[in-house]
C-alpha cells in the first residue's frame, strides 16, 4: 500500500512513449509544429531586416525579434505540446481507459510534461537554426546573464500548458477553441516584442503579475547593456517565483477537476460537449 504514494517511472514512461509512437505513426503531427515555426521565423526575421534598413547601424532589430520569438516559441511550444497531447487522448475517447489502470494523474501529467521537454527542445533546436542560416542570428550572441530567465520561460510554459488542459477537462472539449488563443493572450502581456511601458497603465499592472514579461524586459536590456546585475537578479527572483506560483497552482487546479470529474462520473461522459 505505501508504494501507491510514489511515483511509478515505468507508468510516466509508458505515457510518453504512446506520444511517441503517435507522432511517429503520423509524422504530419510533427509539421503541424514545424510549419507555424517555419512561418514564424521567416515572418519576423524578413520584418526585422527590413526595420533595420531604417534604423541606425547600431541598433538590430534583427538580433532583437528574432532574440524574443525563438525564447518565445521555445515557451508557447511546451504548453501547445502539453495541450495536443491530452486533446489527443480527447479526440481518441481514450481518456478513460488510463484511469481504468492503476496509472495516477500526476503519472499522466508527468508523462506530458516529458513529452512536451522533448519536443519543446528540439523545436528550440530547429528555429536556431533556421535563424542562423538564413538571417545570420545566433541565439548564443545573447548575453549569459539571460540564461537564468530560459528557466522562467521553461516553467511558465508548463503551467500554460497544464492550464489549458485543465480548462478542457473542466468545460470538455468543445472548450478547446479557449485554450488554443491562451499563449498569444499571454503574449501581449508578455511583451515580447515591445516594451511593457508600451502597454496602457491597466494593461502593464498585468503584465507585472505574467513571469515572462520580465524575461523579454530584461533580454531587450542585456543586449544593450543598460540593466545592472542587482537589478537583473531581483527580476529573475520575481520571474521565478511566480512561475512555480502559476506552476503548482494550475497543477493542484487539474487534479481537483479530475478528482471532481471522478466524484461526479465526469469523466465517464468526456465527449465533444460540455460536462
Amino acid at each position: 500500500m505505501a508504494n501507491n504514494n510514489f511515483m511509478n517511472l515505468n507508468r510516466v514512461w509508458a505515457i510518453f512513449l504512446r506520444q511517441w509512437f503517435l507522432l511517429k505513426s503520423n509524422p504530419i503531427r510533427l509539421m503541424n509544429f514545424l510549419v507555424w515555426s517555419v512561418i514564424g521565423v521567416f515572418q519576423w526575421g524578413f520584418v526585422s531586416k527590413y526595420i533595420d534598413t531604417f534604423g541606425a547601424r547600431s541598433f538590430n532589430f534583427t538580433s532583437v525579434i528574432l532574440g524574443a520569438l525563438i525564447l518565445w516559441e521555445f515557451s508557447s511550444r511546451l504548453q501547445q505540446t502539453i495541450m495536443t497531447g491530452f486533446l489527443e487522448d480527447v479526440w481518441s475517447r481514450n481518456f478513460v481507459n488510463f484511469f481504468a489502470s492503476p496509472l495516477k494523474i500526476r503519472e499522466y501529467l508527468c508523462g506530458l510534461i516529458l513529452n512536451s521537454i522533448t519536443n519543446g527542445v528540439a523545436n528550440f533546436v530547429f528555429i536556431s537554426l533556421l535563424a542562423a542560416i538564413f538571417f545570420g542570428y545566433s541565439i548564443l550572441s545573447l548575453s549569459l546573464a539571460i540564461l537564468p530567465f530560459v528557466l522562467v520561460l521553461f516553467i511558465f510554459g508548463l503551467a500554460m500548458g497544464i492550464l489549458a488542459s485543465a480548462v478542457v477537462f473542466r468545460f470538455g472539449s468543445a472548450a478547446e477553441w479557449l485554450a488554443w488563443p491562451l499563449a498569444g493572450v499571454l503574449s501581449i502581456f508578455s511583451a515580447v516584442f515591445y516594451p511593457v511601458a508600451a502597454l496602457p497603465n491597466s494593461l502593464q499592472v498585468v503584465a507585472k503579475l505574467i513571469p515572462t514579461s520580465y524575461v523579454f524586459e530584461n533580454l531587450r536590456a542585456s543586449i544593450f547593456n543598460n540593466v545592472g546585475f542587482s537589478q537583473m537578479s531581483h527580476d529573475l527572483l520575481i520571474a521565478l517565483a511566480l512561475s512555480l506560483f502559476y506552476l503548482l497552482l494550475v497543477s493542484w487546479l487539474f487534479s481537483s477537476i479530475y478528482r471532481r470529474n471522478l466524484d461526479k462520473g465526469g469523466i465517464t461522459r468526456f465527449n465533444t460537449e460540455s460536462f
